[in-house]
């Protein structure tokens, strides 16, 4: 679950959505486009990353590392999809898309995504935990 969960982030923010920035001519289009797959991605990750604490926790009996990263995770995600998005959402109706604080919020979000790929990578990087 937990390399599902990232393959999606990596696969969604550093592939599909700069490819479709290069491939629409319409910035618009590829950013309404690619707020839908964040939307996703981040559905999913809450969903996936509830999972993987609840089973983390269960099966080691403690809170660990691990379980930090996770919910690290879980708040960067939460905070990117309930407090920025709508944030850059309410810009972008307003037709605000070239504004400081649009770039600003936008760099944020990206900022926040990337460190969710960050500590997803860690995670994956070290392998199962052990049950001991």
């Amino acid at each position: 679950m937990l390399t599902a969960w990232v393959g999606i982030l990596w696969a969604v923010g550093l592939v599909v959505t700069p490819l479709l920035f290069v491939q629409l001519d319409d910035r618009a289009v590829a950013g309404s486009i690619a707020g839908n797959l964040f939307t996703l991605t981040a559905l999913i990750g809450l969903v996936c990353g509830s999972v993987l604490l609840i089973v983390h926790i269960t099966r080691t009996g403690r809170y660990n590392w691990r379980a930090w990263v996770i919910t690290a995770m879980l708040l960067l995600v939460a905070a990117g999809q309930f407090v920025l998005a709508p944030m850059i959402g309410e810009l972008r109706s307003q037709g605000l898309v070239d504004s400081g604080q649009f770039a600003g919020l936008h760099a944020l979000a990206s900022a926040l995504f990337l460190l969710t790929c960050g500590l997803g990578l860690l995670l994956v990087a070290a392998g199962r935990p052990s049950r001991d």
